[in-house]
């Protein structure tokens, strides 16, 4: 395996330091269970130091203009662009995504999210209204102030620039923590970034969830908390913020529905329910189509093209160029996903339609790999199909009864994506506007576009990004002025 081997430090300040204490965590590869690098064991001491840096910062920050603030922006996702195909190797060797499928397109994206809010730094514009004629009333949106971020190891970089660069561009300062697993593209971006940036405009920090993302949630002069990453965190966090008051928007785990109506071209459909599983990022995705209902009429021939299409899929060494599907992410995670199939070929053998375990011996067990696996009408108490699972493990059932469907559908602590297969126009928007979910697909099992308002409803989290108005929302406070003329 082709190897990229990094060490990294935190960057507070604008310098790059080690924890306080000197301890260190492995970062691993999981095509090969090789260690890639170590990084900085930060605690809450650690935290302490980035957001003094932060607040230090944040004043001459929150009054630069918004033609410094684009250009800034600009200057970083040229230097992405610059280096995208070393963000997306380092990307491949720590998460373990396919390089061809999914860690160039990753390392493409973190430079069109910066141009893309590069072009939004002029959007900050409040609204003015007519009280009396005897004074002037108009609002303001102004930063928080110190953004403490927390970003997962399934799409890190692309994470990362999703918080980064719009509290950069509203003129807040962050202190971001890169996930322990996967920390060295995330590190790599704050590299570039610091080239750019003043000292102290961005700080990253490297650990442990309850040593060092806890901190910064409890943090009393972090005034906003944005987190990506599980519902049961995103609780956590919640529940600290909520201490103090602070803002604290949170985008969590999910369980996500696709219906596949009878009129559908299967070929097609087939394809874009694999791309909305997210198979070839191992199912490792928040937004995963990982329930899917067929109608009864397809279910047969429908399944079969499915089956074959994923047979194809070749799964392997995440650096070379033929892998369509990469390694999950940790032992962890694959011990997580192995106890679920586990779970449900012990109460329904018979249910298996394709993969199951992963292989104890030959190239696959030198990593952690999973081929992708199907299930069809499990019982509805086996936990694969209510609870996310995060692996390459699709759970099918059929269906006839377009509202049925819907309820099933809707049947889950989830709200985050939906996915809507149907050539009828008036069923198709029926069922999305019918779905609890924050984000609905019609026809399309692609991600989420800059300019989208992507978030979930219920346990799926609270706000919106990508968007102009999840922005605004987001990373600013609305301020009201109100001037007497008289």
């Amino acid at each position: 395996m082709n190897r990229i081997v990094a060490a990294s430090q935190m960057l507070i300040d604008g310098t790059w330091v080690d924890a306080l204490d000197g301890e260190t965590i492995e970062v691993e590869n999981p095509g090969d269970k090789s260690i890639l690098a170590t990084v900085p064991r930060g605690r809450s001491v650690d935290v302490d130091r980035a957001v003094a840096a932060a607040k230090a910062a944040f004043p001459g920050w929150s009054r630069s203009t918004p033609a410094e603030r684009s250009r800034a922006l600009t200057a970083i996702a040229d230097q992405v662009e610059e280096r995208q195909e070393e963000l997306a190797r380092l990307i491949a060797s720590e998460t373990g995504n396919a390089l061809r499928t999914q860690s160039r397109g990753e390392a493409s994206r973190v430079a069109e999210i910066f141009r893309h809010l590069a072009g939004l730094c002029r959007e900050l514009k409040g609204v003015s209204s007519y009280v009396s004629a005897s004074t002037l009333d108009y609002t303001r949106r102004e930063p928080y102030g110190v953004v403490g971020a927390i970003v997962p190891w399934n799409s890190p970089v692309s994470l990362a620039a999703q918080k980064i660069a719009p509290a950069i561009c509203t003129g807040n300062t962050m202190v971001l923590k890169a996930s322990e697993v996967a920390p060295l593209g995330v590190l790599m971006l704050a590299e570039m970034c610091a080239r750019v940036l003043p000292a102290g405009v961005l700080n990253v920090v490297t650990g442990y969830g309850n040593e060092c993302g806890a901190p910064i949630a409890e943090h009393r002069d972090v005034r906003k908390v944005s987190f990506t990453g599980s519902t049961a965190v995103g609780r956590s966090i919640l529940i600290a913020a909520s201490q103090r008051i602070a803002s604290v928007s949170l985008e969590l785990g999910g369980k996500s529905a696709q219906i596949v109506f009878p009129d559908v071209d299967e070929d097609i459909v087939a394809e874009g329910v694999i791309s909305a599983m997210r198979f070839t990022r191992q199912g490792q995705s928040c937004t995963a189509g990982s329930r899917l209902f067929v109608h009864e009429d397809i279910a047969e021939t429908f399944l079969a093209r499915l089956i074959d299409r994923l047979k194809q899929l070749h799964v392997g060494d995440p650096l070379h160029e033929d892998t369509d599907m990469g390694a999950l992410v940790s032992k962890r995670q694959f011990d997580r996903v192995c106890a679920y199939v586990k779970g449900a070929l012990d109460r329904s053998p018979g249910s298996l339609l394709l993969g199951g375990l992963p292989p104890e011996d030959g190239p696959l067990s030198l990593g952690y790999f999973m081929e992708p696996t199907v299930f069809l009408n499990l019982p509805d108490d086996v936990p694969m199909t209510h609870e996310e699972v995060f692996g390459p493990v699709l759970s099918v059932s059929t269906w006839r009864d377009e509202e049925e469907v819907i309820a099933k559908a809707n049947d889950s602590e989830y709200g985050l994506a939906g996915y809507v297969w149907c050539k009828a126009g008036a069923p198709a928007l029926r069922v999305a506007h019918a779905l609890e979910a924050g984000w609905v697909l019609v026809n399309q099992g692609g991600g989420q576009a800059l300019g989208h308002a992507y978030g979930g409803m219920k346990q799926s989290g609270l706000g919106r990004e990508l968007s102009l108005e999840g922005m605004l929302e987001g990373y600013t406070e609305h301020k009201q002025v109100s001037v007497n003329l008289a």
